[in-house]
């Protein structure tokens, strides 16, 4: 257990430093906005191209795997939700909640971490578990805010989803990936070249961003955030334990991945869409902030656990 502390560690510093470079305003606002759209259009999507492109369809999608992964976070969705209805909250709010316990930081955090500290064999069940929270939970999100407005589904819901999908570059770095995978053709030597040292930024470029944007976040709300986080670290990836174990199981080394993706903190981007829709911005930035300062040892406790380390 003390060595994968040990080895997540540096990732954490990273963000550490990120977070006081962030308070002590040496990195502005500003500038954490546009090295996040450094990292999301630029250096992660060239990572994700290149994972995707030197992987089949096969060795992403397990349909036993995918199974695991979505009853365990269904299951804490639908955890989230019912205690967010019994709380008396309406049908926006107990979504942004249900999010907060379900959705985490694999694209910042997960991808360019656990690959390293997994191996490279986990890069293909990553990026399945990012898929899946993109397309199946964001999507839902979505559905559940715009229809609670306006009291029906309707055409211009489903454009607004399927067109987040379509501008969302992780998504489309993927399944552009995956086409040239299917193509049979390789990657040019310098065009690979280009790709690898572009997407080299990605991890300390990811991280000190996630630090420089928990700077501007404020821990209001305590022991709801507190809640949300137990769901995230704790509940969350013990459903999904139980999905890749028991009710669907996979290998080993495919449940510790998924396992391990379940355990990181909540996802940044939630606390986007909340301050877009204008559902609880400040629960979810309280959520976030307190996730990741608890995920330094929930993270490797279940990294440890589930690795035999």
């Amino acid at each position: 257990m003390l060595e994968i502390f040990l080895r997540t560690l540096p990732f954490f510093a990273l963000i550490g430093l990120g977070y006081g470079a962030g308070r002590t305003h040496f990195f502005s606002e500003a500038a954490t906005a546009a090295l996040t759209r450094f990292v999301f259009y630029f250096a992660l999507s060239a990572m994700l191209f290149r994972f995707s492109a030197n992987l089949s369809i096969a060795e992403i999608f397990d349909a036993r795997l995918a199974m695991a992964y979505l009853w365990g976070t269904a299951f804490v969705y639908g955890i989230a939700t019912a205690v967010a209805f019994l709380r008396g909250l309406n049908v926006e709010t107990a979504a942004i909640e249900a999010q907060c316990a379900a959705i985490g930081n694999t694209g910042f955090l997960g991808v360019p971490m656990l690959a390293l500290l997994l191996g490279p064999e986990a890069v293909g069940p990553i990026i399945l578990v990012l898929s899946i929270d993109m397309i199946v939970f964001s999507s839902l999100l979505v559905i559940l805010v715009t229809g609670s407005r306006d009291g029906r589904m309707s055409f211009g819901m489903l454009r607004t989803v399927g067109l987040g999908l379509v501008k969302n570059p992780m998504i489309v770095s993927i399944l552009l990936g995956l086409c040239v995978s299917a193509s049979g053709m390789p990657i040019p030597v310098p065009a690979n070249d280009f790709l690898e040292t572009l997407g080299n930024a990605a991890t300390p470029g990811a991280l000190f961003a996630i630090g420089a944007s928990l700077a501007s976040k404020s821990a209001e709300r305590m022991q709801i955030a507190g809640w949300l986080s137990f769901c995230k670290l704790i509940l969350h990836p013990l459903f999904v334990a139980a999905g890749a174990f028991l009710f669907f199981p996979v290998t080993p080394y495919q449940a510790a991945v998924v396992v391990s993706a379940a355990a990181l903190p909540v996802a940044g981007n939630v606390f986007i869409l909340a301050q877009h829709y204008g559902v609880a911005p400040q629960r979810v930035s309280a959520t976030i902030l307190i996730s990741t300062a608890l995920s330094i040892v929930t993270v490797s406790v279940w990294i440890g656990w589930v690795t035999g380390s």
